[in-house]
């Protein structure tokens, strides 16, 4: 029985330190994301390319404790001949596509969540054997900013809603990130993702994808500076 006093321990964000393991990792998520994208541009469907989410001066790749690791990745849509608005169609020709890389590679078929593509869970046999899963978003970008593809479920497939939900705050994020970088001032946007993090957690909201979290991060520097 709990006593007056006693504080619920809440496991925290921390980022990998790992660095073998990191490089490791990164680079057989990576290739199997650039096989996904040549696969894609290969074909006349549509024309993609692909981030993985803070890439530039440094990944943002955070744990909980000693959780499985999510490598968060945006699939982005340049150009397709399926109309944007069929987000069904869109979301099952790139999942198609995906199991066909990901069976290649000897990883079984992912799985349709909400508003990512999900792989089974891996780990190394040497080495760090943290379990790791690429998690892939499906995204468009406008004037109006990035659009995530989301799949609403009812739980009757036929019933099911496709819909491009516009990450806040998302314009002009490329020309953000850039601004901060040639200001030498991309650490602090490594803190304050990684404090947005665990604030996210403390309140148990898991409404705020990697994605927000990062292009959160980047306003609240930004603004800080360049307002």
């Amino acid at each position: 029985m709990g006593g007056m006093g006693e504080e619920e321990i809440v496991i925290m964000y921390h980022y990998i330190e790992d660095k073998v393991f990191l490089k490791d990792m990164k680079y057989l998520c990576s290739n199997i994301i650039n096989q996904l994208v040549q696969l894609i541009n290969n074909d006349s469907v549509m024309e993609v390319e692909a981030h993985l989410v803070g890439s530039g001066a440094r990944n943002l790749i955070t744990q909980n404790s000693n959780e499985p690791i999510d490598l968060d990745y945006n699939l982005l849509i340049n150009d397709s001949e399926i109309n944007i608005k069929n987000g069904r169609e869109i979301k099952e020709y790139i999942r198609k596509q995906f199991n066909v890389i990901l069976n290649k590679n000897g990883w079984i078929d992912c799985m349709d969540s909400t508003s990512v593509l999900t792989t089974e869970k891996r780990h190394f046999t040497k080495g760090n054997h943290t379990e790791f899963s690429i998690d892939l978003a499906i995204v468009f970008n406008n004037r109006d900013g990035w659009h995530r593809l989301i799949h609403d479920k009812t739980g009757f497939a036929a019933w099911d809603r496709y819909c491009w939900n516009i990450v806040p705050n998302s314009r002009d994020l490329f020309d953000k990130v850039t601004d901060i970088k040639d200001e030498h001032l991309w650490n602090e946007v490594i803190d304050v993702y990684l404090e947005k993090k665990n604030m996210y957690l403390r309140r148990q909201d898991y409404n705020h994808p990697s994605f927000n979290v990062y292009v959160e991060a980047v306003n609240q520097v930004f603004n800080k500076y360049f307002d």
